[in-house]
């Protein structure tokens, strides 16, 4: 028998083509001659001596008559001058903290006095791990103008041995921690200090410097936008404004190197970070996980089982450092924790910002500048059909920086927002957008600000839908829509309405202008102008505690001189802030009949155990009434949002209110409801009190009582607040909070 041919050597199986072995690592190299500089946490080490030329037989001569480096004095103490000045003595660290554009001091002591005819010296800062002088990330600073230097430096006084030195970092320098070291020249080379810890110095933007591209020029709105480390952060709807208290903590120990990490881990260039816009930008993208793992995991679904519930949080201190520890995104978030952890991320660094609700905020993502509601032919909600959402409330954030980037005079507030809606760029960010260009309509500018000005301005259209599928507008609401925008007033715990900063007046000629403007940049609107009804609608105010029944009182009100009657539907639901129905608990069909230029009522009574089982975290009943008027056929409507009160958290302090003495923090609760409360949490921190603490509850009974105390001592003098929050999944967002002065 003849040899038959082996087939299996000329048809290799998959297998052996797979490359055996780690997959190469991946670099740089062959594109740039060294890696990118993109990471603060990254080092250079500097040699200690750099020879001008070869050493000899002998090696080097003595050194002895040549001046050398003692000790450094980074004069870092809190209540010293150059804290004081630069307005970083809150912060919590061990370091000099300083801002750029103005001078600071440090001491250097030499074997000898300096002699300035004969002695050359050089104060240099490094940054990154590939130091670089035309990159501004190595800069040499020398004693005085002889010598060229972006940071310019100066002898201010000689004492013996002791030198002190003033610097003065560029007004546009790179915001970060720096390594400091003193260079000696002798004829042989350079002899420098060591790297030594003690000797990092953070820069950060300077809003009291009017050189610096975040200069705030209102002493009081400065003082609350940069160094107030607690606020106000408003939501409820916009009839019906409720508070939250957060602890920003900017300056307690850690988040300084917290926000840091966040630059680091976005792999932004050293270069980059002394530019508030794309400083802004790049946080905007980073302090949400999706996209790049970023600070927070966004979660509306009412179920926190593997994190915090976003209205458990007194404030941005845990989730920073949580964050910077672990390297994994922190659970959970909504909209305003989102805006908190973003404000204490910008004042930490020293830009200034502040905390914005738009109550009734449109997510508009096709650009039309409509919110649209399908009604069937009977004026009734068409809930399966109706897509586009309108948020009771949203948070984001305005920094205040110059614009170079546009025309002259859109600088100043700026609207950021870190919570992910739409992507921009590819990303998940929005902003910086200038609200001086989404007043005036000119969304084309970068960065967003068409998004930002479809939430403040869509419209609210209702449509009919027909048998054969066809819609037709039948009412337009233009002043639903970013009825109302609130800020913290500086300087008072009260609110400041920013709307016109944001807005012309409905129906003046400027908003016809600004509306004008938007459509040339392809914002289309409904163009239709339907005729009011004759039949009004009204929905009356009312204060429900949870847990309550309560009536919803509808009046209708006829201004023709003939006799009206109205089919109408009335839906009641839990619905979530965004405005996403979780649940519909009521649903009743009233026929009203109205008499010439009269007006009737129609109540309704809501039960507590048909809402209570339907609650979600924000707590948020929705009504939204529509109707038919019978004999013209025109559609009415009116919608209510009404917040169930939450009980209160007691919080109370004893002790004596003074610097590093003990006190005592006690909060103390009554379960209102007549069912039992599990799985309670009960979380407390306060800036420069206490750092967050926690404690858990497997049961609070109905009606049943609880106290908890826990001793603290202040850090600094001043007036600050204890925030404490209550949550559990059958009752969230409970809250109180006691302010106190602290003596030095």
């Amino acid at each position: 028998m003849s040899a038959q041919p082996d087939t299996t050597a000329a048809d290799p199986s998959p297998a052996l083509l797979t490359p055996v072995g780690p997959p190469p690592k991946v670099s740089s190299r062959g594109r740039a001659a060294a890696p990118a500089a993109n990471s603060n946490s990254d080092e250079s080490d500097f040699p200690e001596f750099e020879l001008f030329g070869a050493v000899g037989p002998r090696g080097l001569p003595p050194l002895t008559e040549f001046l050398d480096i003692w000790n450094v004095d980074m004069m870092k103490k809190r209540d010293g001058s150059n804290k004081i000045l630069h307005h970083t003595g809150s912060y919590e660290s061990d370091y000099l903290i300083v801002r750029r554009g103005q001078e600071f001091q440090v001491n250097i002591t030499f074997n000898r006095p300096y002699k300035p005819d004969k002695d050359k010296f050089a104060v240099e800062f490094v940054i990154g791990s590939s130091p670089q002088y035309s990159k501004n990330t190595y800069i040499p600073v020398f004693p005085s103008d002889d010598r060229q230097s972006s940071w310019p430096g100066r002898v201010i006084q000689t004492s013996d041995n002791v030198l002190t030195m003033g610097v003065t970092p560029a007004a546009n320098c790179i915001v970060g921690k720096y390594q400091l070291y003193v260079a000696v020249a002798t004829p042989y080379g350079i002899r420098r200090t060591r790297r030594d810890r003690s000797r990092y110095m953070y820069v950060l933007f300077n809003p009291w410097v009017a050189t610096d591209a975040v200069f705030l020029n209102d002493a009081v709105e400065r003082e609350e936008c940069v160094m107030a480390e607690t606020g106000i952060i408003y939501h409820g709807s916009y009839d019906d404004v409720a508070e939250r208290h957060w602890n920003f903590g900017q300056f307690n120990h850690g988040i300084l190197d917290a926000c840091l990490y966040i630059l680091d881990r976005s792999e932004m260039p050293i270069i980059n970070r002394g530019d508030p816009i794309k400083v802004a930008r790049k946080a905007s993208a980073m302090l949400d996980s999706r996209d790049d793992d970023g600070v927070m995991v966004g979660n509306w679904s009412g179920d926190y089982t593997y994190g915090v519930a976003p209205t458990a949080w007194t404030g941005s201190t845990e989730i920073l450092l949580t964050y910077a520890n672990s390297k994994m995104p922190v659970c959970y978030a909504q909209c305003w924790v989102y805006a908190a952890v973003f404000n204490t991320f910008l004042r930490c660094l020293g830009i200034p910002s502040r905390v914005i609700t738009n109550y009734y905020s449109a997510h508009d993502n096709d650009g039309n500048l409509k919110s649209d509601i399908i009604l069937d032919e009977n004026g009734r909600i068409d809930r399966s059909r109706t897509r586009d959402s309108i948020w009771n409330y949203h948070c984001w954030n305005e920094c205040y920086m110059s614009r170079p980037d546009l025309r002259p005079g859109f600088g100043g507030w700026q609207v950021v927002d870190a919570t992910p809606q739409e992507t921009s760029d590819g990303l998940y960010r929005c902003g910086p957008a200038s609200i001086q260009a989404i007043k005036h309509g000119e969304i084309c500018f970068p960065f967003d600000a068409a998004f930002v000005f479809a939430e403040v301005n869509s419209d609210m259209v209702f449509y009919t839908r027909r048998k054969d599928g066809t819609l037709e507008p039948v009412k337009v609401n233009r002043s639903h829509v970013g009825r109302k925008v609130l800020t913290k007033a500086p300087g008072a715990l009260s609110s400041r309405d920013i709307t016109d900063q944001y807005k012309f007046p409905e129906g003046s000629a400027e908003e016809r202008t600004v509306l004008e403007k938007a459509e040339t940049y392809n914002c289309k609107r409904e163009k239709s102008e339907l005729p009011p009804a004759d039949v009004d609608l009204l929905l009356s105010n009312v204060e429900v505690n949870v847990g309550d029944d309560f009536e919803l009182n509808l009046k209708f009100v006829n201004r023709s001189d003939q006799r009206r009657t109205v089919e109408a539907y009335v839906s009641g639901s839990v619905i979530y802030y965004t405005g996403v129905v979780s649940s519909e608990f009521l649903f009743t069909t009233p026929s009203v009949k109205i008499g010439p230029s009269s007006s009737a009522k129609e109540s309704v009574t809501v039960e507590a155990k048909r809402y209570m089982k339907s609650m979600v975290e924000q707590s948020n009943l929705h009504f939204m009434v529509t109707g038919k008027v019978t004999e013209t056929g025109q559609i009415i409507s009116a919608m209510k949002i009404i917040r169930p009160r939450n009980p209160k958290l007691n919080v109370k302090v004893t002790g004596i209110a003074k610097v590093s003495e003990e006190m005592f923090a006690t909060v103390e609760f009554t379960n209102p409801l007549t069912t039992n409360l599990e799985d309670v949490y009960i979380r407390m921190e306060g800036a420069g009190l206490m750092l967050p603490k926690f404690k858990y509850y497997r049961l609070i009974t109905a009606g049943s009582s609880l106290t908890w105390s826990e001793s603290f001592t202040p850090q600094r003098p001043g007036t600050t607040s204890l925030i404490a929050t209550l949550d559990c999944p059958t009752l969230r967002q409970v809250q109180g909070k006691f302010t106190l002065t602290v003596e030095a």
